[in-house]
């Protein structure tokens, strides 16, 4: 299970979590603008425009789980079992495979609005990476500073969602979680006030009570009011510490320990990593569940008109600053 956010301050910023009980390896991979893109169905895209994010590489191929690219636009995949649904490849459609999707669209859109574009042509197909690796059940959400859609390929076709809250976690489908903000729009940041009886002296007894019913489970439904409810009430300053800083925060509240979430004989489900890219400068930064201290990769550091992939495995031992 995982949760995306979004946040603006002076920079746009993207991220995620990544919830589950076993990794795969996933490293910080750049894309240069000249590493050949081969689709099973739409041929080659031999320049494109770079970006980074965090991928499974499997041979030679990069298998993202989100990312960002030079122009500012970001997308990731969010599990989302049992509801989606892709069909064979289609003669009147431009095909797409679920595991190119992040590339297909960041390859060539700069922006949301191009991106929808796009999207009105696309089939997403049932294809396999390989025997091993079967068509991950997805939904997604794509963001720039402007605006951010949510995209959900379920039997009645592809549904392309506006997200006003810039927030996406899993099931069910993203039209019943928003629904579901309605049981919560009594949540405030202030104190409430007495309008349960004029006859009884009832009163605040602790910070916080502005926020009574905010769910607290890891449920993906919780977690998408819980990240909604702190996102859209976030305040922070406009540096890039303080955003960073107050990202991470973000996401931190619905962070996954190990041992809360159990999914098999001593298997549990935990936050294996959390993103917080900056979009518009295309530096992304990330923390491992062992390992909490921030560390950053910037795209531009980089020879973008390269034709390799850049990677960097995650660094997951926890590293301790001592003071004295």
């Amino acid at each position: 299970m995982c949760t995306a956010a979004t946040y603006q301050t002076k920079d746009f910023y993207f991220g995620r979590t990544l919830d589950y009980d076993f990794s795969y390896g996933e490293e910080i991979v750049v894309m240069p603008r000249n590493f050949p893109l081969s689709f099973r169905y739409l041929g080659k895209m031999e320049k494109h425009y770079a970006f980074l994010g965090v991928a499974h590489v499997e041979g030679d191929y990069p298998l993202y789980y989100d990312a960002v690219n030079e122009k500012g636009l970001g997308m990731a995949g969010l599990n989302f079992v049992g509801n989606a649904h892709y069909k064979n490849a289609q003669e009147d459609r431009e095909n797409v495979t679920t595991y190119e999707f992040i590339p297909w669209v960041l390859g060539q859109c700069a922006t949301v609005e191009e991106a929808k574009t796009l999207l009105v042509k696309i089939n997403l197909t049932k294809d396999h990476f390989h025997e091993k690796l079967p068509a991950a059940q997805l939904h997604w959400i794509l963001a720039d500073s402007k605006s951010c859609i949510t995209v959900e390929s379920v039997p009645e076709g592809l549904k392309v969602y506006d997200n006003p809250v810039g927030v996406l976690t899993n099931n069910p489908t993203f039209e019943q979680q928003m629904f579901a903000l309605n049981n919560y729009m009594h949540l405030s940041p202030v104190d409430p006030v007495n309008h349960f009886s004029d006859g009884l002296p009832l009163s605040v007894y602790s910070r916080g009570m502005g926020a009574l019913g905010l769910p607290g489970d890891l449920s993906s439904q919780s977690r998408f009011v819980r990240a909604a409810f702190v996102k859209m009430n976030s305040l922070s300053g406009d540096s890039e510490e303080e955003s960073v800083s107050q990202f991470f925060h973000i996401l931190g509240s619905v962070d996954q320990q190990r041992g809360c979430c159990l999914v098999g004989e001593g298997k549990f489900e935990i936050t294996i990593y959390t993103s917080c890219c900056n979009a518009t400068k295309g530096i992304y930064y990330y923390t491992t569940y062992e390992n909490h201290r921030i560390t950053g990769v910037d795209m531009h550091r980089e020879d973008l008109e390269g034709s390799g992939l850049v990677r960097y495995p995650m660094i997951q031992e926890q590293q301790i600053a001592m003071q004295n």
